[in-house]
């Protein structure tokens, strides 16, 4: 007897791919609980290293984030090189991924009417990650340290499955690196051990549809610049 494929859920997961992206604005109006619960719940699903699960979120909103906002933007912008990431940073950006950095950079720019010229208002773009981008709610996600690169790659995992889980009940996300780049801050607003490594953050709410920077979006190479096919020898 011919083996019974099992039949599972349909999920068009493509078209959710397709429309995916990064909110840079966004309704103040909290997200109820249980549908903070639900997201949770369904992210902590993602797979992992051995099971490790290295991942530990801090979740803010309310007074705690306009807490946490006000105290991070503060110290960020009274000493902005003081950069303190957990994780090693890019050694830079050449080729093609300085192309597609740039290119992405401009398009943003151009959506908010910035001159790429006018370095003020890049800055102040830039500053928009510490208030995250006025979300009513935000995650802080960390790895344990002695996990490695690999706790770090699960924690990705978990918040590319967090955010298409947010974007299938119609919740906007991004994800921002830029707040682990100020892990030594963040570890002493939230008082985070020496053995949990900050990795990003997830701002997410409702989007502000109407903000013209909610209409930018970024563009993906062609297959045939990533996939590589290997031959039989």
């Amino acid at each position: 007897m011919a083996a019974v494929t099992p039949t599972l859920p349909g999920v068009d997961f493509s078209n959710l791919m397709e429309r995916r992206w990064s909110c840079r604005a966004f309704r103040d109006e909290p997200l109820p609980d249980d549908l903070l619960t639900e997201l949770l719940a369904t992210a902590q699903r993602t797979p992992s290293w051995c099971n490790s699960q290295p991942w530990q979120v801090h979740l803010l909103g309310g007074d705690a984030l306009a807490w946490f906002r006000t105290e991070l933007a503060g110290r960020v912008a009274a000493d902005p090189l003081g950069v303190a990431s957990d994780l090693p940073l890019p050694g830079g950006y050449h080729g093609v991924y300085d192309e597609r950095r740039r290119a992405a950079g401009y398009a943003l720019y151009q959506s908010l009417g910035i001159d790429r010229s006018d370095k003020a208002a890049r800055a102040a773009a830039m500053m928009e990650n510490y208030d995250f981008f006025g979300a009513p709610n935000a995650l802080i996600v960390t790895t344990d340290k002695a996990q490695g690169p690999y706790g770090a790659v699960d924690c990705g995992a978990y918040v590319t499955n967090l955010m298409n889980a947010a974007l299938d009940r119609g919740v906007a996300t991004i994800a921002q690196g830029a707040i682990g780049v100020y892990a030594g801050v963040v570890r002493d607003l939230l008082d985070l051990p020496e053995d949990r490594l900050v990795v990003c953050a997830v701002a997410l709410g409702w989007p502000a549809e109407e903000h013209p920077v909610n209409g930018f979006r970024t563009d993906r190479a062609d297959l045939t610049d990533v996939v590589h096919v290997v031959a039989a020898p």
